[in-house]
C-alpha cells in the first residue's frame, strides 16, 4: 500500500510549534491541519492561542473554528474529519502539516484508529461526569475495571475524560476500549507520518508559558470570556472548562480575584504542559528538536 506522507508539529503549549508548522508550510508548500481540542471552537480564540490572522494568512489552516462552544464534539468527529482534510489536501499537490497539542487528536489520526459505528452517549457521559463531581474519579475506574480491568489499571485518576470516555466505550460498543485499541494497532496506517517537536528546557518552558499568559490578558482574554459568558454559554460546558476560561469564569462570579485568576490560569498551563509532555516522551518515533535549529532540523529528517 503507498502509505499517505503527513508532517506532524507536536508537542506542550506555549513551545513554539505554531511558528514552526507555518515555516514548514512556507518552505513545502503545505497546509495545517490543527490537532488542538480547543482550537475547534468559534469565538474562542485568545485563550486557545489559534493563529493570528496574520499567521493563518501565511498559509491555509484547518479545522479552526469549526464547531460551536456548546457543540457536543469526540475525538472520533475529528479523525474522521481530519482523514477527509488531509486527503484533501493532498490530491491538490499540497503537503498536509499535522500540527497541535491534543496527543489523543494526534494519535487517533496517525495511528489510523478505527471507531467504526460507535455512537456517542452524551446522556451516559453527563451522568458519569456528575457521578465524579459526587463520588470522585475513583468511583469510575472502578466500574471500569468491572469489564476493562487493563484499561482501569492504565488510566490516571486525573484523567476524567478517558475514563468516562472508555466506560462510554463499553456500555455503546460492548467491547472493551483496551481490545479496541490493540485490534487497532495490529491495522497498518494509512500514513508515513514523521513527527516532531521542539525540545525545550522545562525552566524556559514555564517562562514562555507564564509570558504568554501575561500577553493574552493584555490581548484581551477577560473580555472574550466575559463576552461567551454574555452570549450564555454555560460554564459547565466542555468548551469553558478548558485553561483560560474556567479560571476567568470563576473570577467574573466573584469567588477569586483578578490577580488570583491569571496565576492560575499560569499554574493549571504549566501543568498541561507537564502532562502533554508525558504523553508524548511515550512516542518512539517523535524526533525532538533544538529550539534554535528546529525548522532545519526538520527539514534535514524529511530529506
Amino acid at each position: 500500500m503507498t502509505k499517505i506522507p503527513l508532517i506532524v508539529v507536536a508537542g506542550p503549549t506555549a513551545s513554539g510549534k505554531t511558528s514552526l508548522a507555518i515555516d514548514i508550510a512556507k518552505t513545502l508548500d503545505g497546509e495545517i491541519v490543527c490537532a488542538d481540542s480547543m482550537q475547534i471552537y468559534k469565538y474562542m480564540d485568545i485563550g486557545t492561542a489559534k493563529a493570528t490572522r496574520d499567521e493563518q494568512a501565511q498559509c491555509p489552516h484547518h479545522l479552526m473554528d469549526i464547531v460551536e462552544p456548546d457543540c457536543e464534539f469526540s475525538v472520533a468527529d475529528y479523525t474522521e474529519l481530519a482523514h477527509k482534510t488531509i486527503s484533501d489536501i493532498v490530491s491538490r499537490g499540497k503537503t498536509p502539516i499535522m500540527c497541535g497539542g491534543t496527543g489523543l487528536y494526534i494519535d487517533s489520526v496517525v495511528n489510523d484508529v478505527e471507531f467504526g459505528e460507535f455512537e456517542n452517549d452524551y446522556t451516559l457521559r453527563r451522568e458519569l461526569e456528575e457521578l465524579a463531581k459526587k463520588e470522585g474519579s475513583q468511583r469510575l475506574i472502578d466500574m471500569l475495571s468491572e469489564f476493562d480491568p487493563l484499561s482501569a489499571k492504565k488510566l490516571h485518576p486525573n484523567n476524567l475524560k478517558r475514563i468516562i470516555r472508555a466506560i462510554e466505550f463499553y456500555k455503546v460498543s460492548g467491547i472493551p476500549i483496551s481490545e479496541h485499541q490493540h485490534m487497532t494497532k495490529l491495522k497498518e496506517s494509512r500514513y508515513n507520518a514523521v513527527e516532531f517537536i521542539i525540545d525545550r528546557e522545562r525552566y524556559e518552558l514555564y517562562d514562555r508559558i507564564n509570558r504568554r499568559v501575561d500577553i493574552m490578558m493584555d490581548e484581551g482574554l477577560a473580555d472574550e470570556v466575559k463576552t461567551l459568558m454574555d452570549r450564555g454559554y454555560s460554564p459547565k460546558l466542555n468548551s469553558m472548562q478548558g485553561i483560560g476560561y474556567k479560571e476567568l469564569i470563576a473570577y467574573f462570579n466573584g469567588k477569586s480575584t483578578l490577580d488570583e485568576a491569571v496565576d492560575a490560569i499560569k499554574q493549571n498551563s504549566r501543568r498541561y504542559a507537564k502532562r502533554q509532555l508525558t504523553w508524548f516522551r511515550r512516542n518512539e518515533n517523535i524526533h525532538w528538536l533544538s529550539p534554535d535549529n528546529a525548522l532545519e532540523e526538520t527539514l534535514r529528517t524529511l530529506k
